[in-house]
């Protein structure tokens, strides 16, 4: 009887380790390649997207750009019954704030909120940026298409708002274009400061800068890979007692590369393997490309997890660039130099990751681990409010992904036998009814 009642349980964690919800793959297939090339263009033919360009005119500038984005953000909910929460939101930046802004100028975000039926306080953000820029970031009159960088990532989160809306969720979905990025990320400040003072719950920030170019300035020509940029652990700690404190724990403990975004990057990672496998994403520890950044970097100083999705080769004289030919090279970011079928994939991307996680329940958020000088590796963890159970996962310390996995059940305590705590690190995720699962938390107790 108990052998037949072991077999039972390792077919039902087989089961539950195996399981993939058949509406991810029709999400993958709904994103449409006319759509996001269409929306690209419409993009790039405002002429300028500048931060500090025209407001007033219909067809030129910012302004007629974020008009018209939220004009598509309106039909789309039409389209699913007002399930969109269509809005502004937006903050004044002074003249002088940096030598970027010349001018006073209101920072204008277009937000739509598609509200979770179960927790309409948790969210999954993805963001795009509305701006563009020329070679001389002062410029605001000069055409600066911006087709790649960055009217892909907006397209992209509305191409993923026309499939998402389709569904219903327990957990929000948020679509915004962002302003202000290439000024000093404004777009992402604002809204991390109001997501802090409205006390949402963020989940995690998918931001979208440049995901239509497979050609690199080095030569290589790449469809299938992308990057994910994550930092690896909090930075809007302040208190010098806890820092020490954290940073003490870390040194005996592990944790520097397990921060609450890298944990969302491996989510990115497990997702894309699992629904997309033919897709290469590649995992970099790092904010950002060297001593660069962008509008995730704003959620993450609040303490938001939050990471960047990107082409894995660009292409620098299609940046910032004024357009011209200069020895025989085409400068500017223009319609014609981006891949749609690579937008298409990494829209996607962002589309199952949100769907994945707009599924699940809730992240346990103690989780104790146990078992120095034994043969075994102990957990204990608080139990989570839509959790059928729970997954133990484990990996050896030198990689990147979580390679190993176990599901326990609805239970708040496991021993991994066997298991030697000094040669991994370990996470628990729980896992809803219909087999989708939260980030995983790396243990925050220790006990003995």
């Amino acid at each position: 009887m108990k052998t037949t009642i072991i077999a039972l349980a390792l077919l039902f964690s087989i089961t539950i380790e195996a399981q993939t919800d058949p509406k991810i793959y029709d999400i993958v297939d709904a994103v449409s390649e006319d759509r996001l090339r269409n929306d690209v263009k419409k993009l790039a033919d405002f002429g300028t997207r500048h931060t500090l360009s025209d407001t007033l005119s219909e067809t030129r500038g910012i302004g007629a750009a974020r008009r018209w984005i939220k004009s598509e953000f309106d039909k789309i909910s039409s389209n699913c019954n007002d399930c969109l929460e269509v809005f502004y939101q937006k903050d004044l930046v002074e003249k002088g704030t940096n030598q970027r802004i010349v001018k006073d100028v209101m920072v204008v975000n277009v937000v739509a909120i598609q509200r979770g039926t179960k927790y309409p306080n948790r969210y999954i953000i993805m963001s795009g940026d509305i701006d563009s820029r020329v070679s001389d970031p002062t410029d605001y009159t000069t055409d600066s298409p911006g087709a790649n960088d960055n009217a892909t990532g907006m397209a992209g989160a509305m191409e993923a708002s026309r499939v998402l809306s389709q569904y219903k969720f327990e957990n929000s979905i948020v679509y915004v274009g962002l302003s202000g990025e290439e000024q000093g990320l404004f777009g992402g400040q604002g809204l991390a400061k109001y997501a802090k003072e409205n006390e949402w719950e963020i989940i995690g920030v998918l931001n979208n800068d440049m995901i239509g170019n497979i050609t690199g300035v080095d030569g290589v020509v790449d469809n299938r890979t992308f990057r994910i940029f994550s930092e690896p652990i909090t930075t809007d700690i302040t208190d010098p007692k806890t820092l020490a404190r954290q940073a003490r724990s870390r040194r005996f403990y592990g944790g520097e590369v397990d921060g609450i975004s890298r944990q969302l990057a491996r989510y990115v990672h497990k997702t894309t393997k699992t629904y997309m496998p033919e897709m290469n994403p590649m995992m970099v520890y790092r904010l950002d490309r060297f001593g660069r950044g962008g509008h995730h970097r704003p959620f993450n100083d609040q303490g938001f997890a939050g990471i960047r999705i990107m082409e894995a080769h660009e292409n620098y004289t299609q940046q910032h660039q004024d357009i011209r030919i200069e020895n025989g090279i085409n400068y500017g970011d223009t319609f014609e130099h981006v891949n749609f079928p690579y937008c298409k994939k990494l829209t996607a991307v962002n589309a199952i990751t949100m769907a994945s996680l707009a599924s699940a329940p809730p992240s346990p958020k103690e989780v104790g681990i146990g078992g120095v000088v034994e043969a075994s590796a102990k957990f204990k963890w608080n139990k989570v409010e839509g959790a059928k159970g729970y997954k133990i996962y484990w990996r050896d310390t030198t990689s990147p992904t979580w390679d190993n996995s176990r599901y326990v059940g609805d239970i708040s305590e496991f021993t991994l036998e066997g298991i030697v705590i000094d040669n991994y690190f370990f996470g628990i995720s729980a896992v809803g009814e219909n087999g989708h699962e939260s980030l995983v938390v790396f243990p925050n107790k220790i006990f003995r």
